[in-house]
């Protein structure tokens, strides 16, 4: 039976677009390092060129 983790104990990362911070999921298991943006909204907002 796997061990349960509360979530504060998960790593954490800052929103590179809104500076909020997000924790880890499952789902980026594999790619935790590349992850930068915790949704969709901020990846869209992230990439418009600055002007």
């Amino acid at each position: 039976m796997p061990k349960m983790v509360k979530k504060g104990d998960l790593p954490t990362k800052v929103c590179a677009s809104c500076g909020l911070p997000f924790a880890w999921r499952k789902k980026w298991t594999r790619d935790w390092e590349q992850v930068r943006y915790p949704s969709d909204r901020c990846r869209s907002a992230g990439a418009k060129p600055a002007g």
